[in-house]
C-alpha cells in the first residue's frame, strides 16, 4: 500500500473509530441498547484498521491519523443532535464553573 493510500486508510479509520466513540458515548448515556450494541461493531472494525496501519505510521500518515480524530468527535456530536433534536439538551457552563441547564 502506497503512503497516501495508507494515510487516507489512517484519517477515515480514526475519523471512524472516534466517531463511533463519541456516538457510542451518546448511545449509552440515552438507553439506547441496540444502537450501542450495534455501533460497537464499527468500533472494533476501525480499531483493526488502526492496529494494523498505525504501527508503521510516518509523516504523512501520523498527520493523517492526528487529523481524524478532532473531525470525527465533532461530526458525531452534529450528527446526533441531528438524529435527536428533541432529546439532546444544550448545556451553558458560566466562567464560575457551575452548569446551567
Amino acid at each position: 500500500m502506497s503512503a497516501h493510500a495508507s494515510a487516507l486508510a489512517l484519517l477515515a479509520s480514526t475519523f471512524g473509530l472516534v466517531f463511533a466513540l463519541g456516538l457510542q458515548s451518546q448511545l449509552v448515556n440515552n438507553g439506547h441498547y441496540v444502537g450501542a450494541f450495534c455501533n460497537s461493531l464499527a468500533i472494533g472494525g476501525c480499531n483493526l484498521v488502526l492496529l494494523k496501519l498505525a504501527p508503521d505510521a510516518a509523516g504523512l500518515e501520523v498527520a493523517a491519523y492526528l487529523a481524524g480524530g478532532p473531525f470525527g468527535i465533532v461530526a458525531s456530536m452534529a450528527v446526533y443532535r441531528h438524529l435527536h433534536p428533541g432529546r439532546v439538551r444544550r448545556a451553558i457552563h458560566s466562567p464560575t464553573g457551575t452548569h446551567k441547564p
